[in-house]
């Protein structure tokens, strides 16, 4: 499959098979994720696989109330959790380096599509997760002070062919030297 592929083919997963995903495929997609380019090289992002049931029961109870991902993050083989260790990506010298501070959301964000991808091509659903109590699965998961979790994706073999929702037209999104001139 090649990038373009990947990229048009992956849509969001909510519903998962049972069989497992092999210590080699999860290796791969965070090496995946560990190949996403940084603010400055910090890649200041860490992974926390999750696989045990109750940890996974307790992360679904702590998402938002109507969160379309709930059951996935319950029943999934296998999750995964990103986190970025805060005060890194988007500073210089201790100090945040542009109007937006923190840029670990941005670097956690395409280390995640990285291995959103990465599983497309392995013939892996995934689902990104951000609708949730961040604090209550930072307490669940033992994340340290001055690291939080961004989101997290639900990993398994799909039940049937994900369908992605229509995409905007380019015209529609793309401006010319100018914002708002077409």
């Amino acid at each position: 499959m090649n990038v373009m592929e990947a990229i048009r083919g992956r849509h969001s997963t909510r519903k998962y098979k049972s069989d497992d995903v092999s210590e080699e495929q999860v290796t791969a997609l965070l090496e995946a994720a560990r190949c996403a380019p940084s603010w400055a090289n910090t890649q200041c992002w860490r992974f926390v696989v999750v696989r045990d049931p109750e940890t996974k029961g307790r992360i679904a109870d702590a998402l938002r109330r109507g969160n379309p991902a709930t059951e996935a993050v319950r029943t999934a083989p296998l999750l995964i959790v990103i986190c970025i260790q805060l005060g890194r990506s988007g500073f210089y010298k201790g100090e945040a380096a542009t109007c937006l501070g923190e840029y670990g959301m941005f670097d956690a964000g395409v280390a995640m599509q990285n291995l959103a991808l990465a599983a497309h091509d392995m013939g892996l659903g995934t689902v990104h997760v951000a609708l949730m109590d961040i604090e209550q699965i930072e307490r669940i998961l033992g994340v340290p002070e001055g690291v939080r979790v961004i989101e997290l994706t639900p990993i398994g073999y799909p039940v049937d062919e994900p369908r992605g929702p229509g995409r905007r037209e380019l015209d529609e999104l793309v401006f010319h030297e100018r914002y708002g001139q077409k």
